[in-house]
């Protein structure tokens, strides 16, 4: 009779054991998956967001949630991406506060980058210590790169001054620029893009007749335009952000300042720069980037998804390449099969997957695919105008005289 008790006990033992690990083992109940987006909504940024990569993270969330969202194996079904949106108010500090805030309080399961090269830089150590992926999206930079391995859960995605600047020095030194100056803003971008430009043009045996920097908050560029003018420069590059590509624009044109070859770095691949200016009136300027609609397929449908959704075109440097590894992240997400950051990290850096530009993969936390390094307007189209298979036209040079802007009626 003992022995039946006992064994009786040792049975109901085992079945409560193995109840009570199926309970601990289930993950809690979930209904959606909440992304913490830090971001510049004012500030000297707010004017760069939406229409580099802002505009393409909304567009991606809708298209995930259009299709019930992500499938999380772990949970046994899809779930829909929920935004926790704060301002950084374009102050670093304010956003670190806040994606610590985000992570900490709001509990998000995902983070979305922030913008500015800077910001990245500050964001990316946040993001290691939580362990949570930052997959980089506006901005970039070389001294990134140099302390990537101590960063494993930093993935970055846009193409820097590494390179950027020895095709810019290529190109120029390939249509005949002799004499160039530079300008350049007071931050990460603009410093590193000086840096890394200078050796270039020396290697290549081009004279370099200044190299002077501004304040991001700058409104008047006028005496650096006209020591330009004096100078009798073929080449202006500028290093700069989108509201700095206008006013060196608008400026150059109003002091009579028309160089044979102008490229900035942020700014002239917006389709909102061509129509301020006029595509006859801008074109031949070149940037960075880049990627056309030539570029591939998927670069063609995002095009024209985007423009049906925002009523404009994406701007012709990071777009493409943003969106795409928002396609990455997701389809690693759904094959990690779970919302652990570090599952998720671990398949990102071994993983290739078709995007919208094409197989991209990471190789030592940097992607591996560049649809081009930079660009010039031809005739109201951005083209990629790199030496190599990824052009899709030869480089224009020089540029046809500046035209007024279109009168607006």
């Amino acid at each position: 009779m003992k022995k039946q008790l006992f064994c009786a006990l040792i049975v109901v033992l085992a079945v409560t054991f193995c109840l009570f690990s199926v309970v601990q083992a289930a993950p809690p109940a979930k209904d959606k998956i909440r992304v913490g987006w830090v971001t510049s909504l004012s500030g000297v940024n707010a004017s760069s967001v939406p229409v580099t990569s802002g505009n393409v993270y909304t567009m991606w969330v809708e298209e995930v949630n259009a299709r019930g969202g992500l499938y999380i194996k772990e949970y046994g079904k899809k779930l829909p991406l929920e935004v926790i949106k704060y301002d950084d108010k374009s102050d670093v500090g304010t956003m670190t506060k806040l994606l610590e805030k985000t992570i900490l309080e709001d509990k998000v399961d995902l983070i979305f980058a922030p913008w500015d090269t800077a910001f990245h830089f500050a964001a990316a150590p946040i993001a290691n210590k939580h362990k949570k992926v930052l997959l980089g999206a506006s901005g970039g930079a070389q001294k990134l790169k140099k302390i990537a391995h101590k960063l494993p859960y930093f993935f970055a995605v846009l193409n820097f001054s590494e390179t950027h600047m020895p095709v810019m020095a290529e190109v120029m030194k390939e249509v005949g620029v002799k004499k160039v100056g530079i300008v350049y803003i007071q931050d990460l971008h603009g410093i590193e893009y000086n840096e890394a430009a200078l050796p270039e043009l020396k290697k290549r045996g081009i004279e370099v007749a200044f190299s002077k920097s501004f304040p991001l908050d700058v409104k008047d560029l006028s005496p650096i335009i006209k020591e330009a003018k004096a100078a009798n420069l073929d080449a202006l590059l500028g290093f700069l952000y989108p509201p700095h590509a206008f006013l060196l624009t608008g400026q150059s044109m109003e002091l009579g300042f028309d160089p044979k070859a102008m490229y900035m770095t942020v700014g002239p691949c917006l389709s909102q720069y061509r129509d301020a200016f006029g595509a006859k009136g801008i074109d031949g300027v070149m940037g960075a980037g880049a990627w056309s609609v030539k570029t591939s397929p998927g670069a063609k449908k995002f095009h024209d998804d985007y423009v049906k959704r925002w009523g404009f075109e994406p701007e012709g440097w990071g777009s493409l390449m943003y969106y795409a590894s928002l396609q990455f992240f997701g389809q690693a997400i759904e094959e990690a099969g779970t919302l652990n950051n570090t599952k998720i990290k671990d398949v990102m850096a071994k993983k290739t997957y078709d995007t919208a530009m094409g197989p991209m993969s990471f190789k030592g936390q940097f992607n591996t695919n560049h649809p081009g390094e930079m660009g010039q307007w031809q005739n109201g189209e951005w083209q990629v105008i790199d030496p190599g298979p990824k052009r899709t036209a030869k480089p224009i040079y020089p540029k046809p005289a500046w035209q007024p802007p279109p009168t607006k009626k």
